[in-house]
């Protein structure tokens, strides 16, 4: 399979999985608040449907842009193939550099998740509060690992196909 077709149909299969851990998180917290009484899941609750909704967008996002850039570069690679090296690579680039700034969030909410558990474990709401941010935010974080390394495999491609013009 052509490498540029096998990176945006992985990139569109890890999209679906962010919008089903999302979907799942979403009932998973919906029942949690409405059907658990201690505190403790209400507060697990939150950050489940507040990073849910972030990973049902980046999903969705994700999921419908493949496509169009999958066509985009395809056709940039018969029409005008010095453009990859003048906005495909750069883009990727881009792209890279933000997974680090993800990174560094994501690790630093974890800190704070496991702060807020053990910090305040006598507290049953910022006990699950911090377990919340813990999971999903590890969920996040092994996810952008997958999507980085990806990316940097295409990238390399991408420069090789460039060598070879």
């Amino acid at each position: 399979m052509d490498p540029i077709v096998k990176y945006f149909n992985a990139e569109k299969a890890e999209s679906l999985l962010f919008m089903g851990f999302g979907v799942f998180a979403i009932i998973l917290s919906v029942y949690f608040f409405f059907f658990m009484k201690e505190s403790f899941w209400k507060g697990l609750a939150i950050p489940l449907v507040f990073f849910s909704i972030i990973q049902i967008v980046i999903g969705t996002t994700i999921f419908m842009r493949s496509p169009i850039d999958n066509l985009r570069v395809e056709t940039i690679l018969k029409n005008e193939p010095h453009k990859i090296q003048s906005e495909e690579i750069p883009r990727m680039e881009k792209v890279i550099k933000n997974f680090v700034y993800y990174r560094y969030f994501e690790i630093s909410m974890i800190f704070l998740g496991i702060i807020l558990m053990y910090a305040l474990s006598s507290y049953g709401f910022w006990k699950g509060f911090g377990l919340g941010l813990f999971i999903q935010c590890t969920v996040l974080l092994s996810l952008d690992f997958f999507a980085e390394k990806r990316g940097h495999f295409y990238i390399e491609h991408l420069k090789e196909l460039v060598e070879k013009k």
